[in-house]
């Protein structure tokens, strides 16, 4: 029996036209009153996420959420943050010199200044009205080593930065998780943040096991999730490689495809 349902948002749970359709609340409300957890597992920030987590009443206690691509996960009744990986200032130095080096924009979380970037781009701007953030400009030289940043992002028009993946150092990969969460978007985390080592952290509070979870998601950076769960499934629209990690292939985003798990694997379990 599946004790929690963890859901990318992007490309998963919404629709796209960044919408929760009317049987998909149906589906997880229907999941949510039969005991199941479901978890919003998201690359946004929070605050991108806030208005999702309220349509869907996710907001007590031992409800929790996904945000920054596991770098963080908050026990939300309480706001505790139980899982906290972030990287630094002298990461977002090397991640924007590498940016301008291929020719593409950089943009970063601080903790301290919110969205950042040296110079704004029609990426950064998307990034920032998807999310409800403001932007601040400034050049990432002026950040201290030690300063706390939560995921740096190079950003650009898709054949680029496609190019730019397939020239990557493999020593980057050694220092940094790196997932692309969207063509336009490609993500430098802390070694020990991605969304598998999010949701593990949440089946540790709730002690619960990974075969008693699914996680469904669409892109490269729900990879890890989906092959820590004991169901893994990725949506029909979703990038080859996470398909080809997926134990089920659920329909798209804008076909119920979250409501067509819940029915299948939460509500009619026998059929």
């Amino acid at each position: 029996m599946y004790k929690l349902i963890a859901l990318d948002m992007d490309g998963t749970l919404l629709n796209s036209d960044k919408q929760i359709s009317s049987d998909t609340k149906r589906a997880i409300a229907s999941a949510r009153e039969n005991g199941t957890k479901v978890v919003l597992a998201s690359g946004r920030p929070i605050d991108g996420m806030e208005r999702q987590l309220n349509e869907l009443g996710i907001d007590g206690n031992n409800e929790f959420v996904l945000y920054y691509n596991g770098s963080m996960v908050k026990e939300l009744g309480s706001q505790k943050v139980i899982h906290r990986r972030i990287i630094n200032g002298k990461a977002a130095k090397e991640v924007a010199q590498l940016a301008n080096q291929l020719g593409l924009n950089v943009h970063a979380f601080s903790e301290e200044h919110g969205l950042i970037t040296p110079v704004n781009s029609e990426y950064t701007q998307l990034e920032a009205t998807i999310n409800g953030l403001n932007i601040t400009e400034m050049s990432f030289d002026g950040l201290s080593d030690d300063h706390p940043i939560i995921k740096v992002m190079i950003v650009g028009e898709p054949s680029k930065l496609t190019k730019a993946i397939k020239g990557l150092h493999a020593e980057l990969h050694s220092r940094y998780t790196i997932v692309q969460s969207a063509p336009f978007f490609l993500e430098f985390l802390n070694l020990e943040s991605n969304k598998g080592l999010g949701i593990k952290a949440i089946a540790d509070y709730l002690q619960i096991s990974a075969e008693e979870i699914i996680c469904v998601g669409d892109a490269e950076n729900d990879n890890h999730m989906i092959k820590f769960a004991g169901l893994g499934v990725a949506m029909s629209n979703a990038m080859e490689e996470t398909k080809a990690l997926a134990d089920f292939i659920a329909p798209s985003n804008d076909e119920d495809g979250v409501a067509a798990v819940i029915d299948k694997f939460l509500l009619s379990p026998c059929e």
